[in-house]
C-alpha cells in the first residue's frame, strides 16, 4: 500500500535495500518481489510534507525519464512514460505546493504507477546507478539524488538519442 507517489514499488520487480555500516545500497531485481494485491490510494499521500512530495516526484520523473530513453523500451514503454511524465508536469508543483490537492495527489499516484510499469520492462539508467551510490553514501534521500543528476545525465545521453531526450523535453513543457 503505497503512501506516497513515487517508488512504483506496487509494480516493479526492483527491491532496493541499504547495508548502513557500509553505506551500499542494493538492488535485488526479481519477478517474486511483485505483490500480488497493490492499493495506490491518493487519499493516503495527502497532508505529506512537501520535501517529502518533491523528492518522490522526481523519483517517479526519473523513472519515467529513464525508461522513455532507455535502448530496452518499445512502444508500450514510451506510452506509459510520455504519459506520466505529462501527468508529473502537469501535477507536481500543485501537489507540492498544496499537499491536500486530492485531484494533483491522484494524478501524481497514477502517473508514479505508469513510470513504474515503464521502467519495469524497459529498465532505467545512469541517473539510478549513480543515485543509488548517492544516497548509500551520503544518506541522501533517492528521489533528491534523481533531480540533482537527472538534467546532468539527460545532456550527457543526448547525443545517443537526441529525438527522445527533445521530445521528453517539450512534453515536461521544457526547452530543449
Amino acid at each position: 500500500m503505497n503512501t506516497t507517489a513515487g517508488t512504483a514499488s506496487e509494480v516493479t520487480r526492483h527491491c532496493v535495500l541499504t547495508n548502513t555500516k557500509t553505506k551500499v545500497k542494493f538492488v535485488i531485481v526479481s519477478w517474486r518481489n511483485l505483490p500480488s494485491v497493490s492499493i495506490n490510494d491518493p487519499l493516503l499521500m495527502l497532508g505529506k510534507p512537501a520535501p517529502l512530495t518533491a523528492a518522490t516526484g522526481m523519483d517517479a520523473l526519473t523513472h519515467a525519464v529513464e525508461a522513455y530513453i532507455s535502448k530496452d523500451a518499445n512502444p508500450v514503454t514510451d506510452a506509459a512514460a510520455i504519459q506520466a511524465i505529462r501527468l508529473i508536469a502537469r501535477n507536481l508543483r500543485q501537489a507540492v505546493a498544496l499537499g491536500s490537492n486530492l485531484k494533483a495527489r491522484e494524478n501524481m499516484a497514477y502517473a508514479s504507477l505508469l513510470a513504474g510499469m515503464a521502467f519495469n520492462n524497459a529498465n532505467l539508467g545512469y541517473v539510478h546507478a549513480m543515485a543509488h551510490q548517492l544516497g548509500g553514501l551520503y544518506d541522501m534521500p533517492h528521489g533528491v539524488a534523481n533531480a540533482v543528476l537527472l538534467p546532468h545525465v539527460a545532456r550527457y545521453n543526448l547525443i545517443a538519442n537526441p529525438e527522445k531526450i527533445c521530445r521528453y523535453c517539450r512534453v515536461y513543457g521544457r526547452k530543449h
